[in-house]
């Protein structure tokens, strides 16, 4: 299994997963032809994009997505809730509100807590080998906690500094919006959830969507590792998902 991270942040948001049988992306929240040039960057052939896994409808997630549907049509995979959200024509769909198998590959869905209609995190699975990803979430339930433990890779939100936010340029009422439970992870709260998630079978770990206004790598960084000096865990290798600047391609 392979996963490369287009593009993480506030701006938009892509990245490619790729298994023996299998090309997909999760979202298209980047001009196609950002996206067609970072496929290419990683010798993937943007036609053989089978589907499009979308973890909701807002536009730093969809915003290239009615054309890179045009030119690839690829099938996407979502809910009715967030098809109807979208109100976009789209010629293949398929819902998913439960686990699916696509060839040689597991995916499941996992509820997030976001303000729209509906949003989903995944857990891909394929040969043996798992990857979490998921952003756009005010908060992990714990019914997911057993589902979320003891994958290979995680993708997962590192939004914000609690202070940088609060002492920031942003309203109230925006800065009150990230905070809730439909916002966001802060650092903190991303940080305790994978030092909880992750074990001795991780071998790397994304942090993503990192808020350009509110947030610095270096903070997203001290909150990871101090969370798992508290827990007495041997933290993972760690990157930083950047918003115009893919990661490495990262393979289990």
């Amino acid at each position: 299994m392979k996963i490369c991270v287009l593009a993480s942040g506030s701006k938009g948001n892509c990245a490619y997963v790729e298994t023996a049988s299998t090309k997909s992306l999760i979202d298209a929240g980047m001009s196609c032809a950002y996206i067609e040039k970072a496929l290419k960057d990683i010798g993937v052939d943007p036609a053989s994009i089978q589907r499009i896994f979308l973890t909701h409808t807002h536009t730093d997630h969809t915003s290239g997505l009615r054309v890179f549907l045009k030119k690839y049509g690829p099938m996407v995979y979502f809910t009715e809730k967030m098809d109807e959200e979208l109100g976009m024509l789209i010629d293949d769909v398929c819902y998913i509100d439960e686990d699916v198998q696509i060839d040689d590959l597991v995916v499941r869905p996992i509820k997030t807590s976001h303000d729209v209609a509906d949003s989903n995190g995944y857990v891909f699975i394929s040969e043996g080998k798992s990857l979490m990803y998921m952003t756009d979430t005010g908060y992990i339930n714990i019914r997911n906690y057993n589902k979320l433990k003891n994958h290979d890779i995680y993708v997962l939100e590192s939004n914000h500094d609690t202070t940088m936010l609060m002492e920031g340029k942003y309203p109230y009422h925006l800065k009150q919006r990230i905070l809730g439970d439909k916002g966001h992870l802060s650092n903190k709260d991303s940080a305790y959830y994978l030092s909880q998630f992750t074990s001795d079978k991780t071998s790397e770990v994304v942090l993503a969507h990192l808020s350009e206004e509110n947030n610095t790598p270096d903070k997203a960084l001290e909150a990871y590792y101090k969370a798992y000096e508290k827990c007495g865990k041997k933290a993972p290798k760690v990157i930083v998902a950047r918003q115009k600047e893919r990661t490495e391609v990262i393979e289990v």
